[in-house]
């Protein structure tokens, strides 16, 4: 059974010297000893007052807590599961073993912090409760499923289930990008209740609502295009058609009425049509192509794990029968003088 000594307790951080302190201790103090701190070179004292608090600190090779997350998770952490949490102490500890208990128990490999279940007045702006709102929406419509709030940053997750995850994200967009990838691989996720505090007054965010929530809007449009291919071309073409309709509309209108004729303008929107028409087509066989690999990859994992549960046992007999063969050519001989 599975304890909190084969967790590693992920921070990634970047000027948080008035919160690091807490959150490391306060980890710890729930029994985790390894706390990896992956800093973003910070320009205060962020590094010095984590590894006073007991945590392990590594120096980032780029920039971005996306780049971050993939850097440690690949590099610097040995554990099975991974338990990813904010440095602005938002997030709050003792809820950790809330976040762990479906990986132990087996029912799911990611798991996903939900912050309006228990969001504090002042955790989060009108704003950004908006623009959360509107973000787990298109999630839920492009990719078809419901994460309830995939931008949280309190995560807990198998080190193997990362490690099938094809992540790019530099900046805010990786938590956008794992729940989209773990539609895309059937990584099993469950959704947790959690609390989430303001952020201290002393404390900085370093997130741009406007300019981050683009990147996230657009990196979910971008990754429809090999998890959702109908989605991603047919609204294109469904665009296309209808700007092909209007153009149509305008030119029958004027010719019918003013007994003016368009022809390049009917030929742009003939073209518009047949476009649109093509691209709907086109995300049609291309959604029968990604579901059907889907299926074979299905059944590849399954011949692969059933494989490997029939070859641990025949291996475990193997090296008992060696055991034992060396164990009876050591032992004495009967009869010996």
């Amino acid at each position: 059974m599975a304890d909190r000594d084969d967790v590693c307790v992920l921070l990634p951080a970047y000027n948080e010297s008035a919160t690091i302190e807490p959150v490391v201790r306060g980890f710890r103090e729930e029994g985790f000893e390894n706390v990896l701190v992956i800093d973003g070179g910070s320009a205060d004292d962020t590094v010095e007052l984590a590894e006073a608090a007991g945590a392990r600190v590594v120096q980032q090779s780029g920039s971005g807590k996306g780049q971050a997350v993939r850097e440690a998770v690949r590099r610097y952490v040995d554990a099975p599961y991974v338990l990813m949490a904010d440095a602005d102490e938002t997030y709050r500890p003792d809820e950790a073993g809330r976040m762990l208990e479906p990986l132990f128990d087996g029912r799911a490999e990611h798991v996903i912090g939900n912050r309006f279940a228990d969001m504090r007045p002042g955790a989060m702006s009108r704003l950004n409760q908006t623009g959360n709102s509107v973000i787990n929406w298109a999630f839920s419509v492009i990719h078809g499923h419901q994460y309830v709030d995939i931008l949280s940053g309190y995560r807990a997750f198998t080190r193997e289930s990362f490690e099938q995850l094809s992540l790019s994200s530099d900046g805010f967009g990786i938590e956008t990008e794992m729940a989209v990838e773990c539609v895309k691989h059937s990584v099993r996720v469950t959704v947790v209740p959690i609390t989430y505090e303001p952020r201290p007054d002393e404390s900085e965010t370093n997130l741009h609502p406007f300019r981050d929530g683009a990147t996230i809007i657009l990196t979910l449009y971008r990754m429809a295009k090999t998890n959702n291919p109908l989605f991603y071309f047919g609204s294109v073409g469904f665009g296309s058609i209808g700007l092909g309709i209007v153009l149509g509309a305008y030119v029958a209108y004027d010719w019918f009425v003013n007994s003016i004729s368009h022809e390049v303008i009917a030929m742009v929107g003939g073209i518009a049509i047949v476009l649109g028409l093509q691209l709907l087509m086109f995300g049609v066989l291309s959604d029968m192509i990604v579901t059907v690999n889907r299926e074979q990859t299905r059944r590849l994992e399954d011949i692969a794990r059933k494989l490997s549960e029939e070859t641990q046992p025949a291996e475990t007999a193997e090296s008992d029968r060696q055991s034992d063969a060396e164990t009876e050519a050591v032992a004495p001989g009967d009869g010996e003088d």
